[in-house]
Order: C-alpha cells, then structure tokens, then sequence
C-alpha cells in the first residue's frame, strides 16, 4: 500500500477523488485508515465495513477505467483535534455522458493517524428530488429519520 503522509484532511480528500478519477486501487486504499471498523456506502448500496471489503467494492467499480470526474460543492467541514466530518455534494460527469448525473449527497469522516489523516467513512447517497425549502433544506415530511 502507498504511504502518504496526509497533513489535513482536505489532503486527504484531494487524493480520495483523485484516486477515484484515476480508477488507482493502491492509491484509493492509501487514503484509508488500516483499521477493520473503516465503513463506505456507495450510493444505493449497502454498508460495507473493512478493509478487505471496501477494497474489494473499489476493485470492481474500476474495473472500467477512469470514467468518473467529480466536482464538489457545498462543502460543510466539523474539525477537531483528531476527527474531521466533511459534508458534501458531488456532480459526477461520466465519460462519454454530455449531463452531470444527479447530484450525491457525500459524507467524509477522517481521523488523524500515526500516519496522518486518513478516511474512515465514506458514505454517498442520492440526492432527494424534492424541492428545497425556503432556507435550503429538504422538507421532512416522509423521511424516515
């Protein structure tokens, strides 16, 4: 596995969809603590928890190539001295598509490491399609939490 030395957990981000552009499993794996709790959830899949499985998820979403590009927007960052939550949305443009695909919701949760930074959970849904509400937010009425 790669050792990168992330110093924020902006670096770390930065080097998670770059890895993900790239379609690189090694360094998509670097970029993820070494530690059997770590959790991602793709969106519409379900919850995958260690390394083993996670790497395995990641394998087969590159199998074909670097097909994904990524813009990222409505960044909401919590940071502490030793954990960082960044909240998201992505606009994922897929080669050969001319339209973004619907946006997804992203949350990025980070710890800091013997290593350095390192991401703990990822976890991606697909935005809602109802309309936003008169200060951005989504009504509630039907949700489940």
């Amino acid at each position: 596995m790669k050792s990168n030395r992330y110093t924020t957990p902006q670096d770390t981000e930065a080097a998670f969809y770059e890895a993900l552009e790239n379609a690189d499993l090694a360094a998509m794996m670097a970029v993820w603590a070494e530690d059997e709790d770590i959790v991602c959830v793709h969106p519409g899949g379900p919850r995958l928890t260690g390394t083993a499985a996670i790497r395995e998820s990641w394998r087969r979403i590159f199998t074909q190539g670097p097909t994904l590009r990524f813009r990222l927007s409505d960044l909401q960052m919590v940071r502490g001295a030793l954990l960082a939550v960044h909240s998201l949305h992505e606009h994922i443009l897929i080669s050969g598509q001319q339209e973004p695909q619907p946006p997804v919701i992203t949350t990025n949760v980070y710890t800091l490491t013997e290593q350095g930074w390192r991401m703990v959970m990822h976890h991606a849904s697909l935005a809602p399609s109802a309309p936003e509400g008169r200060n951005g937010t989504t009504p509630t009425s039907g949700m489940l939490h």
